[in-house]
């Protein structure tokens, strides 16, 4: 068996055209995530035993499942419930958002209950009201402590939206199954596919530790 890069360089372009994909996937999930994964952040301490129990069931059932089950429910399976196709971009999106929600939303969670309780104390005894209480005095300071465990979720999403080949969506996964199965060599394009995973991951390190210090700075 040899190997035989040289026949693969006039296909990277095509391969690197799945980076658009693969970020817009992984951007809008995280912004999904990150909005919902506050919600149920919220939810689990609360007082209202419901929503608590319902935030923890959720998370539950997401955190206990495959990633690639929920993909997959939601793009073959859920047509069959509300009578439409769902398209690969959205499918992924949703299905990696509310996954990644329930992991977000451990992480906020944890975020909060670190702050120092003396601040909430404080803020009902001047009276401040809770949801301006959360949004101005604790959740500020729970993100500085909860921000390298954002970035690691943002950085495994990064790596697990590889697994949106299986419904279709062109991304850097995809395009080098295909350039593989045209040219009936797949070690090569994978290789370099990983490759371009493993640099994007990295670039996504070196801005969460930017990100990081200047946060230091600033307290």
């Amino acid at each position: 068996m040899s190997l035989n890069f040289s026949q693969f360089i006039p296909t990277i372009p095509f391969i690197l055209q799945g980076i658009g994909v693969t970020l817009k996937i992984v951007a809008s999930a995280a912004l999904l995530g990150f909005a919902f994964g506050i919600v149920l952040a919220l939810f689990k301490i609360g007082r209202i035993k419901l929503l608590t129990w319902l935030a923890d069931l959720y998370t539950s059932i997401f955190r206990g499942t495959p990633l690639v089950l929920q993909l997959m429910i939601i793009y073959f399976g859920m047509p069959q419930m509300i009578g439409f196709e769902i398209e690969a971009f959205p499918a992924a999106v949703i299905a990696f958002g509310l996954n990644s929600a329930a992991y977000i939303s451990e992480i906020i969670r944890a975020g909060i209950l670190a702050v120092d309780s003396g601040q909430r104390e404080a803020a009902m005894a001047l009276g401040v009201p809770y949801p301006l209480m959360m949004r101005n005095i604790i959740l500020p300071q729970a993100f500085k402590h909860i921000l390298p465990a954002l970035m690691n979720e943002f950085i495994t999403l990064t790596k697990e939206s590889a697994v949106v080949t299986v419904i279709g969506a062109m991304d850097i996964m995809r395009r080098a199954y295909i350039v593989g199965g045209d040219k009936y060599a797949f070690f090569e394009p994978l290789l370099i596919a990983g490759i371009i995973y493993y640099i994007l991951v990295m670039i996504l390190t070196m801005l969460g530790k930017v990100i990081e210090g200047r946060m230091r700075k600033s307290d």
